[in-house]
C-alpha cells in the first residue's frame, strides 16, 4: 500500500503564500462577502425601505434611526441596507454579460480576419460614444426598468472586453504551437478550447471586476441624474439624488449612501489589482 505523503508545515506555508504577496485579494474579497451577506439578510435585519411617516422626517442619526430619516420620514438605514441587492445585482450581471459576449466576439474577431474587420468597426464606434451617454439614450427609448438600467451599462463595456480578448487571442494565434495545431489539421474548435481560451481567462478575471465595479458607479451616477432606476426602488444612487436637495440640513441622507458606494468599488478593485497582481505572470515574476 503506497505511503500517503505528509503535508509539512513549509508546504502549507507555500500554499498560502499567494495571500501573503498578495492581501488585497483577502481583503476585497472579505469587504464583498460582508457586503453580499447584508444585500442577502436584509428583510432581517433592515425594515420596510418604503415604508414612511412624515412625523419622522429629517431626524437625525440616532439609536432608533442609526442613519437617520430622509425628507418623506423614510429610514436611510434601510434603503442603504436594500441599496447594497442593486448596486450588486447590477455590478455582477453586468460584468457577467460584458465578459460573456465580449469572450465570444474577441475570439472570433481575433482569430478569424474577416470578421475582425467588420465587427472591430462597430465596437470602435460603441467606444466613440461616452457609456454614460449611451446609456441615457437607451433609457430614454425604453421605459426606465432595473433591466433596461443593466443592458444599457453592459453595452458600453462590451467593446472593452472585446479588444482586450482579440488582443490576447491575436497573440496566442501567432505562437508556433497554435501554427503547428494547425498544420497538423487539428480542428479549428480544439484548437479554441484547448489553447486559445485558456489564454484569456486570467486578463478576463481581472477585466471582469473593472467592469463590476464600472457599472456600480454608473448606475449611481445614471440614478443620480434620474436617468437610472426607477425612484422606486431604494438605490444609492436615488437616495442621494432625493437627498441632494436637503444636505446643508440633513448630510447624513448623501453621506451614509456615498459611504457605501466608495467602500463597495474600493472592495472591488482592491480584488481586482491583487487578481492582476497574482494572475500576470510578469508582475508575479517581480515580487
Amino acid at each position: 500500500m503506497a505511503a500517503t505523503a505528509e503535508i509539512t508545515p513549509a508546504m502549507r506555508v507555500r500554499r498560502f503564500d499567494w495571500a501573503r504577496r498578495n492581501p488585497t485579494i483577502i481583503i476585497g474579497s472579505a469587504i464583498l462577502l460582508a457586503l453580499a451577506l447584508i444585500a442577502v439578510i436584509a428583510p432581517w435585519i433592515a425594515d420596510d425601505p418604503l415604508s414612511f411617516d412624515p412625523l419622522e422626517r429629517l431626524r437625525r442619526p440616532s439609536g432608533e434611526f442609526p442613519f437617520g430619516t430622509d425628507e418623506f420620514g423614510r429610514d436611510v438605514y434601510s434603503r442603504v441596507i436594500y441599496g447594497a441587492r442593486i448596486s450588486l445585482i447590477v455590478g455582477i450581471t453586468v460584468a457577467a454579460i460584458a465578459t460573456a459576449a465580449g469572450l465570444v466576439i474577441g475570439v472570433l474577431c481575433g482569430y478569424y480576419r474577416r470578421v475582425d474587420d467588420i465587427v472591430m468597426r462597430v465596437m470602435d464606434g460603441l467606444m466613440a460614444i461616452p457609456p454614460i451617454l449611451l446609456a441615457i439614450a437607451l433609457i430614454t427609448l425604453m421605459k426606465a426598468s432595473l433591466t433596461i438600467v443593466i443592458i444599457a451599462i453592459a453595452i458600453p463595456e462590451i467593446p472593452r472586453v472585446v479588444r482586450l480578448v482579440r488582443s490576447v487571442v491575436m497573440q496566442v494565434r501567432s505562437l508556433p504551437y497554435i501554427e503547428a495545431a494547425v498544420a497538423s489539421g487539428t480542428r479549428t474548435h480544439t484548437i479554441m478550447t484547448r489553447h486559445i481560451l485558456p489564454n484569456t481567462y486570467a486578463p478576463l478575471i481581472v477585466q471582469a471586476t473593472y467592469a463590476c465595479a464600472s457599472a456600480i458607479l454608473t448606475e449611481a451616477g445614471l440614478s443620480f441624474l434620474g436617468a437610472g432606476t426607477p425612484p422606486e426602488i431604494p438605490s444609492w444612487g436615488n437616495v442621494i439624488s432625493l437627498g441632494r436637495t436637503y444636505f446643508q440640513i440633513a448630510p447624513w441622507i448623501i453621506f451614509f449612501p456615498g459611504v457605501m458606494l466608495a467602500i463597495t468599488v474600493l472592495a472591488i478593485n482592491l480584488m481586482g489589482d491583487g487578481l492582476r497582481d497574482t494572475l500576470d505572470p510578469r508582475i508575479a515574476r517581480r515580487m
